[in-house]
C-alpha cells in the first residue's frame, strides 16, 4: 500500500525542526511492518523488498501466509513530521531470524519499539519481544487485522503473550492510517508515561 505522500515542496525537512526521534517496527515474517511503516510515512517509504525465491521457502515459513511473494531484506525507512521542531523517524526491521543481528544494531537510539503481532501466529512473537527486553528497548504490542484471523479478548492476547500489566496491547489495521496512527500513539504514550516516572 502506497504511503500518504507529501507534496514535492514538502519532500525536504523544515528548517524549525530541531529534534528527531527514532521508533521501530518489529514482528515477525510477514506480519504487517511494510505495510505499517506506508500507511503513516509522509515520503515515498524506501523499501527493501526482494523476490521470494524456492531457496527461501527452506528457510521462511509460509504456512497460514496466502499470497506473499516479497519480503523485506533490510529495513523500511519512514518519516512522520510531529510539529514545526519535531520528526519522528519509523525503522521496519526484518521479521525472520536470520536477519536478527541487522535490526538488533536498529535498536541503538531507538526510544522504543512498536511489535506487530498475528493471532494466527501468536507464538512468533516471543522472540521478537525477548530480544527487545534483552536491549532494555520499551515497547507496545499492536494486534494486526488479517482477513479471516482468528478473534480473541484482549485479556486472553495478553496472557498468551505473557505481556506485564503496563505493557500497552492495542490492535491495528495497517492497512489503515488512522488505525496505525493510534497505535503509534499509544506506543508514544507508554513512552512518555515511563520517562516521567524516571528519576531526576
Amino acid at each position: 500500500m502506497d504511503s500518504a505522500l507529501a507534496s514535492d515542496g514538502d519532500l525536504y525537512l523544515p528548517r524549525t525542526v530541531r529534534t528527531a526521534a527514532k521508533i521501530l517496527v518489529v514482528g515477525h515474517f510477514a506480519v504487517g511492518k511494510t505495510t505499517f511503516v506506508g500507511s503513516l510515512s509522509e515520503i515515498r517509504p524506501l523499501r527493501t523488498e526482494e523476490t521470494m525465491t524456492q531457496a527461501g521457502a527452506l528457510v521462511d515459513d509460509l504456512a497460514g501466509i496466502d499470497g506473499k511473494t516479497t519480503t523485506t531484506v533490510a529495513m523500511d525507512f519512514g518519516r512522520l513530521t510531529l510539529s514545526d521542531s519535531l520528526v519522528l523517524y519509523l525503522f521496519g526491521a526484518p521479521g525472520q531470524q536470520r536477519f536478527t543481528r541487522l535490526w538488533q544494531d536498529m535498536t541503538q537510539g531507538a526510544l522504543g519499539a512498536l511489535v506487530l503481532a498475528d493471532t494466527r501466529r501468536l507464538e512468533q512473537s516471543f522472540d521478537v519481544m525477548g530480544l527487545l527486553e534483552e536491549h532494555g528497548l520499551p515497547y507496545a504490542v499492536a494486534v494486526n487485522h488479517f482477513d479471516g484471523a482468528p478473534v480473541h479478548p484482549m485479556e486472553e492476547i495478553r496472557e498468551a503473550l505473557d505481556l506485564l500489566p503496563e505493557t500497552p496491547l492495542v490492535t491495528c489495521d495497517a492497512r489503515d492510517r488512522l488505525s496505525s496512527t493510534h497505535a503509534l500513539i499509544t506506543l508514544v504514550e507508554y513512552l512518555q508515561t515511563r520517562t516521567a516516572q524516571e528519576p531526576v
